[in-house]
């Protein structure tokens, strides 16, 4: 997650002293858990993995975690399975390390060209390129071995989603909608979710994962709008570059639209008055976040963006209760 900085690009110095693996990343938030007390050999790999900066993981594991929770009341369980909320959680968390990883490989060229990204463990020599796609492998292994505990419906329909996985970090160069095409592979986990539980798809898996990708661009939006002056010196795209000063209304209407099918997920699946309590309460926050919003401050998007991290727990939370208060009140 990187704040905007001046749009200033220095040369690339020609610097052939190795790479100091204690040197943080320049856009990570100071004091981050991995600069602080991770062993310094880690460190480079754990930077190009995103450790230091947790919100994605959070964000890729939420569709999981709801599609687990909504398929288990809608299959009348008193709770999710404590099994899956685990694998869900190391999947999302070394599955977003592998994502970030590659984008920053095929990304390296222009990271090298921006002041704020070349500290980043690629251009800044900490990691070579061959060692980053090794890294990748290695955490798709851990993945796979994740995967392999689900169902057979369920791993296949996750080696579904790598098409689009990979195809992602080359959209910003093509289309001003990139950021669809990253919440189509963000949110795949709110099918696979339903999946590891129904081992078939259904309509309410459908409408949770249509909300998660709108709800995906609007925050992306919000955040992309950190890079716009970056984006447009490299000749990139984006949905905050195409929707300018009507970011507002559009991530409203992205907004509006996760919220409608979120509901609707949840009215098919049989979900109980807590979890619309919650859905509500996610509205709220998701409407203050444009009620708030000044694209042209990037600590403002940027505090918005990790603020639906807050929303993600709300809706989760909801979803355990009324898995819970049903069972205990018979009405599952």
């Amino acid at each position: 997650m990187r704040p905007r900085s001046e749009m200033t690009t220095p040369a690339i110095p020609e610097d052939d002293s190795p790479a100091d693996p204690t040197a943080a990343v320049a856009d990570a938030p100071r004091g981050n858990w991995v600069d602080t007390w991770a062993p310094v050999s880690w460190r480079p790999y754990l930077r190009l993995a995103r450790a230091d900066r947790p919100i994605g993981t959070w964000l890729l594991l939420f569709p999981c975690w709801w599609s687990l929770s909504l398929a288990s009341v809608a299959d009348g369980r008193p709770y999710a399975s404590p099994w899956s909320m685990l694998l869900f959680a190391i999947g999302a968390f070394v599955m977003r390390g592998a994502g970030c990883a590659y984008n920053d490989y095929v990304d390296r060229d222009y990271d090298a060209r921006v002041a704020r990204t070349r500290s980043r463990p690629i251009p800044s020599g900490q990691v070579t390129p061959n060692a980053a796609l090794a890294f990748v492998a290695a955490l798709g292994l851990v993945g796979l071995l994740v995967l392999l505990q689900f169902n057979q419906f369920t791993i296949w329909l996750a080696i579904g989603s790598l098409g689009i996985v990979l195809l992602y970090p080359f959209m910003k160069r093509f289309t001003n909608w990139p950021q669809l095409v990253l919440g189509l592979a963000f949110n795949w986990g709110a099918l696979v979710g339903w999946a590891s539980v129904m081992r078939e798809l259904h309509l309410p898996a459908y409408l949770l994962y249509a909300g998660s990708v709108a709800w995906t661009i609007g925050y992306d939006t919000i955040y992309a709008h950190q890079d716009k002056e970056d984006d447009l010196m490299l000749g990139l795209k984006s949905t905050a570059l195409r929707f300018g000063e009507s970011t507002h209304a559009w991530v409203a209407a992205f907004y509006l639209v996760a919220m409608l099918s979120w509901s609707l997920a949840a009215f098919l699946a049989g979900a109980h008055l807590i979890t619309f309590v919650a859905l509500a309460l996610v509205g709220l926050q998701l409407a203050w976040q444009v009620a708030t919003l000044d694209i042209d401050n990037a600590e403002n998007c940027l505090r918005r963006f990790r603020s639906n991290r807050d929303a993600g727990l709300v809706l989760t939370g909801g979803l355990v209760l009324d898995m819970a208060i049903s069972w205990a009140s018979g009405l599952s």
